[in-house]
């Protein structure tokens, strides 16, 4: 049975759209994101691990919480995995609000990492991944690019854990293609 989903995705930087989120395709990206974690809930998971990040990670957190809010699903916990301490210091003052607002709200909050290196930023990734009996990436598929995306879905893969996998560009939904 599916209790814990981690979920992984690419940053706005890698998405035709960048930041404009009224753009058609980031809003079909996130009624996508809505109707699999809707599907999941049916199907028994009640934990969603997201890594914290811009893009995905926070669309997802808000999708979460609003299904939270409404009626049935007020036994969904999010969780968040950060790769570090500061890890938003970087980040304009929207996003920064944006994320405390989803850590704020969250079941658990758990710093991996140390100090933001490419090795703690995996460890987050890993540890959700390890949460998880299910992962949910917005990923391509696209080998010839790496990412933390893509390293994730590997590591699921070689962990045997089903993914679903949603195209960045069309929203397209697959299952265990790997």
């Amino acid at each position: 049975m599916l209790r814990s989903c981690a979920i992984t995705g690419h940053r706005p930087s890698r998405f035709k759209w960048k930041h404009k989120e009224n753009n058609a395709g980031c809003k079909r990206l996130k009624k996508r994101l809505q109707e699999q974690f809707t599907q999941l809930y049916e199907q028994g998971v009640r934990t969603f691990w997201v890594g914290g990040a811009m893009g995905v990670d926070m669309w997802a957190g808000e999708i979460l919480l609003r299904l939270k809010e409404q009626p049935g699903y007020q036994d969904l916990e999010l969780r968040i995995a950060l790769p570090g301490p500061e890890h938003d210091k970087l980040w304009d003052e929207r996003s920064k609000v944006r994320m405390a607002f989803l850590i704020r709200h969250s079941a658990e909050c758990v710093t991996v990492g140390e100090h933001l290196t490419p090795a703690d930023y995996r460890k987050r990734n890993q540890y959700m991944v390890d949460q998880a009996d299910v992962l949910l990436a917005v990923y391509d598929n696209d080998r010839s690019i790496r990412s933390g995306t893509g390293m994730t879905v590997n590591y699921a893969t070689k962990k045997n854990i089903p993914i679903i996998l949603i195209h960045p560009d069309t929203a397209i939904t697959s299952f265990n293609p790997l």
